[in-house]
């Protein structure tokens, strides 16, 4: 066998050293993508990354197709700025708080001042500004500070409130109703606002018409109401949490699990004028329901007939466990 010079093998040694550090760089690199911070700049079609708003837009040559590029900013360590292009997407958890006619944000001329939600309870924002996940509008008004819309909202955190004033156009919180509806000069656009009250130990309430019903909650009376402007009806509601029939008037949610036994006319169901009879499903196999009635998943019709029972169809069907 041929024996390899000693200098020659002390060369081999450093290029596979040198390549194998090469290669544990590229490694590493491609296993941690280094992330963009602070500022750049991008073409007009470009994605915008998440957390990112544009500052400035104008004419360029070099961004073929769009002719417009962008200098975006990286919000992840601020919480205002004074200048964001109307075009810009809008962080999570960021509101408009100045919307202003703007030379340096080609294609819209507009743009907005920004902060974002932290400590904050209260804060006024443009009606353009979208709101955050468990904030209400509680005034809207004209502003010349909002350009484009020249409508300000004043918007509240509801986190630490069980009852709260609201315009009727705001955001209903999950697990909060409307108990109170009327007119408002507070309320800038729609001249109503609402009365809203959250969900916590209570097991039956009095809600406007228009009030989104909670999940497992049923209407069970509807009647004339003056305190409800805009519909003038009011419901009353109930908990279906420990209940295992009910009697519900026919406009209400049926939860899942529950079928109607019977329906028939009911004066205190105004609207409709009919009532159904809810039976929940539990340790049951076979049931007679009204041809109305959802059929709960995992059963299906073994038999179908004619019944003054169910007002509306006159028709009830034999339903199993499948």
């Amino acid at each position: 066998m041929r024996t390899v010079p000693k200098h020659l093998s002390r060369l081999l040694t450093v290029v596979l050293l040198l390549l194998g550090l090469v290669t544990a760089a590229g490694a590493q690199a491609h296993a941690t993508p280094q992330r963009l911070t602070g500022s750049a700049t991008i073409c007009g079609n470009s994605p915008i990354p998440t957390g990112w708003v544009v500052t400035n837009s104008y004419s360029s040559s070099s961004c073929a197709g769009s002719g417009v590029a962008y200098t975006i900013t990286d919000t992840s360590d601020l919480t205002s700025l004074s200048t964001v292009c109307s075009m810009s997407p809008i962080p999570t958890g960021w509101v408009i708080t100045g919307s202003y006619n703007a030379g340096g944000c080609q294609g819209t001329g507009v743009a907005y001042s920004l902060v974002k939600i932290t400590t904050q309870s209260t804060i006024v924002i443009c009606s353009m500004s979208p709101i955050p996940q468990g904030w209400v509008i509680s005034n809207a008004y004209n502003s010349g500070g909002c350009a484009g819309t020249g409508v300000a909202y004043t918007i509240a955190s509801v986190a630490n409130l069980s009852s709260v004033t609201a315009c009727s156009q705001s955001p209903i919180p999950a697990g909060w109703v409307i108990s109170n509806a009327y007119n408002s000069g507070g309320c800038a656009g729609t001249g109503v606002a609402y009365t809203l009250v959250r969900i916590t130990t209570q097991t039956s309430l009095t809600v406007c018409s228009q009030s989104p019903i909670p999940p497992g909650w049923v209407i069970t009376n509807a009647y004339n109401n003056s305190g409800c402007a805009g519909t003038g009806v009011a419901y009353t509601i109930l908990s279906t949490a420990n209940q295992t029939s009910v009697t519900v008037c026919s406009q209400s949610p049926l939860p899942q699990g529950w079928v109607i036994t019977s329906a028939y006319n009911n004066s205190g169901c105004a609207g409709t004028g009919v009532a159904y009879t809810l039976v929940r499903i539990t340790t049951q196999t076979s049931l007679t329901v009204c041809s109305q009635s959802p059929i709960p998943a995992g059963w299906v019709v073994s038999g179908s007939f004619n019944s003054s029972s169910c007002a509306g169809t006159g028709v009830a069907y034999s339903i199993r466990k499948a």
